[in-house]
This record gives C-alpha cells, structure tokens and sequence, in this order.
C-alpha cells in the first residue's frame, strides 16, 4: 500500500473519531434540550477546531509559503494531513478522561493515537507530498490548538 493511501486512511479515521464527539453533543443537545447542557469539553471542542479550519483555509488560499516536493504546484505548508490528524488525536487524548474512566484503556488509546500521528508525519514526508517542514508546521499548529482548548477546559474547570 502506498503511504499516501495509509495517511488518508488515518486521516479519515481521525474525522470519524470527530464524527462520534459530533454525534455524543448532538444526542446530549437534544436529549437535554438545551445547548447550554451539552458537556462542556464536546462544546468547546468547536473552538480549536475553528482556528484550524481557518488555518487551512489562509495557508491553502491566501498564504501559501511552499508548493509540494512532487513538483505539482499544490500548497504544501502546512501538511493539512498532520495538521488536522495531530489536532483530533491531541484534542481527543484531553477529553478522554470525561468519557473513559479505565486509564489502561486511555494509555492504549493514546499510544494509538500517538503511533497515528507518527505514521502520518513521516508517511506524508514518503510520500513525497510535503517537506519534512511542512509536517513540523502542520504538527506545531496542531500543538497550539490543542493548548488553547486544554487552557480553556481548565479555566472552566473541566479539564
């Protein structure tokens, strides 16, 4: 298998663990019928997943710094795979305690998760669709996001 297909895999994995945090706001808004009574951590989710969704968006449109090594003109930085896969995964290791109370089952999680992030990285790099600097950006955002939304858990006291 190529490493471009096993990095989309990963990456549409990624989505699908976002889908079920989706889905979990979703059922609790209307079980509850309230937004104001969804968990907190599911809400504020929103957020970081914002300021990455406008990322993509200024460094694919406006400010494109680097084209891809394969020589097809395309944006390269960041690597919206690393970016967007490292942002879930990071978000998801934060949240995970609200939801999974067994810490061996969370420690294996973000082995997991972690082992994901790293194929990722250096499949894309494989690949030959980024520079090795723009899976460092895409990865150095996605550390930023995840900052921001574990600070702002924890200044709601729910991290």
């Amino acid at each position: 298998m190529q490493w471009s297909k096993i990095t989309d895999i990963i990456l549409i994995a990624s989505i699908a663990v976002l889908g079920v945090f989706a889905v979990l706001g979703l059922y609790q808004w209307i079980k509850r019928k309230s937004l104001k009574k969804v968990d907190k951590p599911l809400l504020v989710m929103l957020v970081p997943l914002a300021f990455m969704a406008a990322t993509y968006i200024i460094f694919d449109k406006f400010l494109i710094l680097n084209t891809r090594p394969n020589g097809s003109g395309e944006p390269s930085f960041p690597s919206t795979h690393a970016m967007v896969v490292a942002t879930i995964f990071l978000l998801t290791a934060i949240i995970l305690p609200n939801y999974i109370k067994s810490k061996t089952t969370r420690v294996i999680m973000n082995i997991v998760m972690l082992l994901f992030i790293a194929l990722v990285s250096v499949g894309r790099v494989l690949a030959n669709m980024h520079w090795v600097s723009d899976v460092v950006g895409g990865l150095i955002f996605a550390v930023i996001f995840a900052v921001i939304y574990y600070l702002i858990l924890r200044r709601t006291k729910h991290a």
